[in-house]
């Protein structure tokens, strides 16, 4: 069987695609995922998160580089490999980043970009239960909820960023994002709702939609310039005349699939012993992620932890969650807000994410006791990282070199993000909950203490930017420069990083794009 549209990767973007683009039932589609189905019960269950960066067979676990100014660290980013992507194994918060992000974005991608387009987009994808006009939409596909359970400390923590002068907001999807406040999620009835709930569990039945799992694929298949199927490991699938590949794999699996097809820097795939079929030397930069660091603190009991004493209160939330209710629910980074480093800036450039618990090395070393996690990051940074082959091997994970504080102005920022978390940790009303202060704890030295401890939150983008110039990998509909039958779709797409998680923003980029390709 060839197909109208081949989709590469069902995550954010793929599974949202494969439902717009099955609508028609004369348009043949496949959506192929290299991860399993989202069988795991720890992927519905939010708090379960906290144990998903364990599980290598529905997350991508890729290391980068050795970061120069990270002390030459290899930091852990983990990618969702799994039905749902990343939105399968995040921590669901709904969030849309700044209205002057698009205004960027329209200037080097167009005015189909800009805030107006984009926020009737995100308001037709809305499917929020606790919001409604003229700032949320109530009938879209994506369940939005607040969250069923909330922890007393952050609540706590919302008290402190107030007696810091923050102020308090109550939606970071309304009329500003500055302040603190509980963040909105993705869920429904208590439960994660990812874009394979949202998008491809409605529409599984439709027999022209054919969804493949645990099928990686190895590279796009062209003649000449144009893209004819995709070679899996042991088949071909072919496009029907006139049709599509659509690569919507991510910020890294996205360009790392183009540069195993071809399609990227020259001299860097000669060299990698694969033939060019289009130079394009932007395919894999322009890599930008929010760099974050953390202050931490022993609470008492409080707080989510692993003690003895929990186990009356894990057989009460377990016992909860059956009617989607109780601790089980939490997204664990209940509460946070935005701030400016600078009072001059036009918008708020740093985020917190706060967490009733200790989280260490992303939840992949199990952490003993209670405590609070007040995680900072910096929006917009300036450095920007690559994403190259390390191999001609499919198999092989591509190279990631972040470049991380490679721009003098991002370690100024993140040091002023961490002296305004260490002043809400210390307000008093997070201060009555705090036993002793574990990380920095005792260090003097802010800029070392950055240096060793601070990681990724999780939101790369831009490898594959769309713009209106030539240089650009991309044009403003995704299609790849140089080609025939070919896009991208999905967060390798931004052109510059938004202020905020990206989830919600990539899943806008899919529905913006679906409608110019059903158009």
């Amino acid at each position: 069987m060839s197909f109208h549209y081949i989709i590469v990767g069902a995550g954010s973007a793929g599974c949202l695609l494969a439902n717009r683009l099955s609508a028609n039932p004369q348009t043949r589609v496949a959506l192929v995922e290299a991860g399993p189905p989202d069988h795991n019960p720890l992927i519905h269950m939010p708090l379960g998160l906290a144990l998903l960066a364990r599980n290598r067979r529905i997350n991508w676990g890729y290391t980068t580089e050795p970061e120069a100014e990270l002390n030459h660290r290899r930091l852990y980013w983990p990618r969702g490999r799994v039905l749902g992507g990343s939105s399968s194994i995040n921590a669901m918060i709904y969030m849309r980043g700044h209205p002057l992000d698009y205004r960027d974005w329209a200037a080097t991608a167009g005015p189909a970009w800009d805030w107006p387009a984009v926020r009737q987009t995100f308001l037709d994808l809305e499917g929020n239960t606790a919001l409604g006009p003229p700032h949320h939409g109530t009938t879209g596909p994506l369940a939005v909820s607040d969250l069923r359970h909330v922890n007393p400390l952050s609540r706590a923590f919302i008290q402190a960023g107030t007696e810091c002068q923050h102020p308090t907001t109550p939606d970071f999807n309304a009329d500003t994002t500055e302040g603190v406040g509980l963040y909105q999620v993705t869920q429904k009835d208590g439960r994660r709702f990812s874009s394979a709930r949202a998008f491809l569990d409605p529409v599984r039945h439709r027999p022209n939609l054919t969804i493949l799992t645990g099928q990686q694929v190895q590279r796009v298949l062209f003649s000449g310039r144009t893209a004819t199927g995709i070679r899996l490991a042991t088949r071909d699938l072919t496009l029907t005349q006139g049709g599509e590949v659509i690569l919507s794999a991510g910020a890294i699996g996205s360009p790392h699939l183009l540069m195993l097809s071809g399609i990227g820097p020259g001299d860097h795939l000669q060299a990698m012993g694969i033939a060019p079929i289009h130079h394009a030397p932007e395919v894999g930069a322009n890599l930008a992620d929010h760099l974050d660091i953390t202050v931490q603190a022993a609470t008492g009991p409080l707080a989510i932890g692993l003690a003895p004493r929990v186990l009356p209160r894990a057989l009460r939330a377990a016992w909860a969650f059956r009617k989607g209710q109780g601790e089980l629910t939490s997204n664990v980074a209940e509460a946070g807000g935005f701030a400016k480093s600078d009072p001059d800036r036009d918008r708020p450039n740093l985020q917190f994410h706060f967490i009733p618990a200790f989280i260490h090395d992303h939840g992949r070393k199990t952490a003993w006791g209670f405590g609070l996690t007040l995680h900072v990051c910096d929006l917009y940074p300036q450095s920007r990282g690559t994403i190259r082959l390390a191999s001609p091997d499919p198999a092989a994970p591509p190279s990631i070199a972040a470049n991380y504080l490679s721009h003098p102005d991002d370690l100024p920022t993140l040091l002023q993000g961490l002296h305004l978390a260490r002043q809400i940790t210390q307000a008093p009303a997070l201060a009555r909950h705090i036993r002793h202060e574990t990380r920095p704890g005792t260090a003097t030295d802010l800029v070392a203490d950055i240096r060793q401890r601070a990681e990724t939150i999780y939101h790369p983008v831009g490898t594959c930017r769309m713009g209106t110039d030539p240089a650009a990998p991309a044009d403003p509909q995704g299609r790849i420069r140089g080609t025939t039958g070919l896009r991208v779709v999905d967060a390798s797409l931004m052109p510059r990083i938004i202020g905020g998680n990206t989830n919600a923003p990539t899943m806008m980029i899919a529905e913006t794009i679906a409608r110019t390709i059903c158009a």
